[in-house]
Formats: structure tokens, sequence, C-alpha cells
């Protein structure tokens, strides 16, 4: 049904997004160079412009937003705290940010294959998300 794979691929998008702001806030206080911060903060907002986006076409299909799983949360969490209780750098921060990104990518791509008679703008929304994750760990290559 088109109808339910477009909200399943908006919802997976929409908690895409959520896990990404989730992941840059926990690691920014820690991020020392001025300019990955930027790039963190930058990335953050598109993330979260995008979210924004979401949930209004979530709410216009009459569905609810989605919440990352509490298990994918506690997990980035706990590989947050204890790398960075490791070693504390930007070289880290790039790191986990990347990972993150790389599984956000994995993700969104199986969605788009799975709901794949979700509508051409749902599809196109994650595509953005694919792009704007792709970019940032474009940017944080030098860091690494």
């Amino acid at each position: 049904m088109e109808n339910n794979d477009t909200i399943n691929l908006l919802k997976e998008c929409d908690a895409g997004t959520k896990m990404a702001v989730v992941s840059i806030d926990e690691i920014l206080e820690k991020t020392k160079d001025t300019k990955l911060k930027k790039i963190l903060e930058e990335s953050k907002e598109e993330h979260r412009t995008l979210g924004n986006e979401l949930h209004t076409l979530l709410v216009r299909h009459g569905s609810e937003y989605k919440e990352p799983s509490p298990m994918a949360k506690g997990m980035s969490w706990l590989k947050t705290n204890i790398k960075m209780g490791l070693d504390e750098s930007d070289a880290t921060v790039a790191d986990l940010i990347t990972d993150g990104c790389d599984m956000g990518i994995k993700s969104l791509n199986k969605y788009l294959n799975q709901y794949e008679k979700a509508s051409n703008t749902a599809k196109g929304i994650c595509k953005k998300l694919i792009s704007i994750e792709e970019k940032l760990c474009k940017e944080l290559r030098e860091y690494l």
C-alpha cells in the first residue's frame, strides 16, 4: 500500500533525524576545534529542519512521529561515553559521528528498498537525509 509505505518511510526518516540531533548534542560539548563544532552545529540544524518537515508531512498523513528506539539511543550513549572516556579528542568525535552516519545511511537505504511503494515525496526526503549524512561524513574526514 502506497500510503502505509509512505508513512513508514517518513517515520523512519523522522526517527533518523531525531537520532542525529541527539547524537550531535551528546558530543558537541566535548568538541574542541571551532571549525568541527561549526560543522556539527550546521548539520544538527539541517537534521532539525528536515525533522520539522517530516513531522508536518506525518501530521498531514494523519500519523504520529516516531522516536528512535530506546535500544539505539542507549547503545549510542554507551558507545559515546566509553570512547570519549578513553580519548576525548576531536578525532574520536569525528569517528563516533561518522559511525553514526554510516549506520544511518545503511538503514535509510534499507528502508528505501523496503518501502518501495512510498510516494516520490517520501523517497525524495529520504534521499535528502542520506545526502545530509554523506555530506557530514565527508566533512569529518579531515578529523579522523
